[in-house]
C-alpha cells in the first residue's frame, strides 16, 4: 500500500471496518484517498488568492471548560485531538497551526462539514433559476417520485426539514445511517437488504411524518440536495463545485470526494481538502459570498443562511441550547446564535469551520476524536475559539 499524503504509513493497515475508528482515524482522514475511490474537485488553473498573516500566539488564551475547569488555547488543542487550526480575523491568517503530522498541503476529512458546502452550491442554482426551492424533489429527479422524497420541497431537505424515515444515532448499530454508510462504500455491505449505492438507497427510503415539521438532523437529506444539483446542470457534483465554487475561490489544491461504486459522490461526508482552503471557504461566507475579487455565492443565500426557525429546532435538539446562545439549523449550516447569525459548519469526530460576523472571524478545526460525538471536546473546541474571538477584539 503506498504512504498516504498526511502521516506516514501506518503500523497496521485501517480494514474497512475500523478505519474511522481509534486508533486508526488519527491516520485515516488525512489519507482517504489511499483507502477509497474518489473524484478530484479541480482547483482549475488560476492564481492561488493568498492570504495576509498577522500572526499571534493565543495558545495562553483562558477558556472555561465544559465542566467549569479552568484551560487554556492549547490545552483544548490537545485534549480534542487536533490535526489542524486555522483562525482568519478581519481577512488575515492570526493562527496557522499542524498537529498529528498533518502539513499545509494535506486533504483531511471534512465529515458533515461537506453539508454546509452543498448548501452553499445549492443556494447559487437556486439565485440563477435553475431550482425553484418550492417545488418537490421529484420535479427535479423523477426517480425520487416513487421514494419518502414524494412531494417534499427542494427547501425541506436544505433545512433537514423533510419527512422521510432515517436514523442517525450513531450509538445504535442498528440505526439508518449505517446504511448510508454501505450505500457509500464506507462499511462492508454486512446487512443483505443494504442498498448498493446512494442513489438506490434514496430511492428506496420511506416517508414516516409530513414534510415540514420540526428539524431532524439526517446525512442523507445532503445526497438528495446534490443530486437535484447534479440533474439540472447535468454535470457530476465534483466538476459542477469546482466550477461554482472551488475554482473561483482561488484555492491553493484540488479537493477531493470519495465516491460509491456508481461514481456518486458522498456529498453528505466525502469532501476532502486542505485546512487554508476549508478557511477559504469560511471567509467567502463570512463576507456574504464575496472572495477573490468577485461575488461567489449570492449575498442573500449567505445571510438567510445565518437565521433559522428556533421553534422548528425543537427538543430534538433541546441538549444544545445549554451550550450555545440560540441554536437552530438552516440550508445545511448550524445557526448556533440566531440573534448574531454565527454559524458552523460541523462534522462528526470534531470537524468544524466556525462563522462570527461580529468579531469578523472565521476558525477551521480539523480533528480525529475517538469517538463520532463528544459533548466536551465539542464545547470546549468551540469556546476555544469564542476566547480568541473576544480576545482579538
Amino acid at each position: 500500500m503506498p504512504s498516504g499524503e498526511g502521516q506516514q504509513r501506518p503500523p497496521v493497515w485501517p480494514s474497512l471496518a475500523d478505519w474511522d475508528a481509534a486508533p486508526h482515524n488519527r491516520w485515516a482522514f488525512q489519507n482517504v484517498n489511499q483507502l477509497f475511490p474518489t473524484a478530484t474537485v479541480a482547483r482549475g488553473a488560476g492564481a492561488v488568492c493568498g492570504f495576509a498573516r498577522r500572526p499571534q500566539d493565543l495558545g495562553p488564551i483562558p477558556v472555561t471548560r465544559l465542566d467549569g475547569s479552568a484551560a487554556d488555547v492549547d490545552a483544548v488543542l490537545a485534549e480534542t485531538y487536533s490535526d489542524g487550526f486555522l483562525v482568519l480575523h478581519r481577512g488575515a491568517i492570526v493562527s496557522e497551526r499542524y498537529f498529528n503530522g498533518m502539513t499545509a498541503e494535506t486533504r483531511h476529512l471534512s465529515q458533515s462539514v461537506a453539508k454546509s458546502v452543498i448548501g452553499c452550491l445549492a443556494g447559487i442554482l437556486i439565485a440563477r433559476g435553475l431550482i425553484d426551492p418550492e417545488r418537490p424533489l421529484e420535479h427535479y429527479v423523477p426517480a425520487l417520485a416513487n421514494s419518502g422524497y414524494a412531494g417534499a420541497a427542494v427547501w425541506q431537505p436544505l433545512d433537514m426539514r423533510s419527512g422521510v424515515r432515517f436514523t442517525e444515532d450513531y450509538s445504535d448499530p442498528a440505526a439508518d445511517f449505517v446504511y448510508l454508510d454501505m450505500a457509500s462504500g464506507w462499511k462492508p455491505r454486512s446487512r443483505p437488504e443494504a442498498p448498493a449505492t446512494i442513489r438506490r438507497l434514496l430511492a428506496g427510503v420511506e416517508q414516516a411524518r409530513p414534510h415540514g415539521g420540526p428539524i431532524q438532523y439526517r446525512s442523507i437529506e445532503t445526497d438528495a440536495i446534490a443530486w437535484v444539483c447534479e440533474a439540472v446542470t447535468g454535470l457530476p457534483l465534483q466538476r459542477l463545485l469546482a466550477a461554482e465554487i472551488w475554482a473561483p475561490l482561488g484555492v491553493e489544491r484540488d479537493a477531493y470526494f470519495t465516491v460509491d461504486g456508481e461514481g456518486t459522490c458522498q456529498a453528505d461526508g466525502g469532501f476532502n481538502a486542505t485546512l487554508r482552503d476549508y478557511g477559504r471557504f469560511g471567509q467567502m461566507c463570512l463576507q456574504l459570498g464575496a472572495f477573490n475579487d468577485r461575488q461567489i455565492l449570492p449575498e442573500d443565500w449567505i445571510a438567510g443562511s445565518r437565521r433559522g426557525d428556533e421553534a422548528a429546532f425543537g427538543a430534538y435538539h433541546a441538549i444544545q441550547r445549554d451550550w450555545y446562545p440560540a441554536p437552530t439549523y438552516r440550508r445545511q449550516w448550524w445557526v448556533l446564535d440566531n440573534a448574531s447569525g454565527l454559524t458552523c459548519a460541523r462534522g462528526v469526530f470534531g470537524q468544524l469551520i466556525l462563522i462570527d460576523p461580529a468579531h469578523e472571524l472565521v476558525a477551521v478545526k480539523l480533528s480525529s476524536w475517538p469517538e463520532f460525538l463528544n459533548a466536551d471536546h465539542a464545547v470546549n473546541s468551540y469556546r476555544a475559539i469564542m476566547a480568541i474571538a473576544a480576545a482579538l477584539s
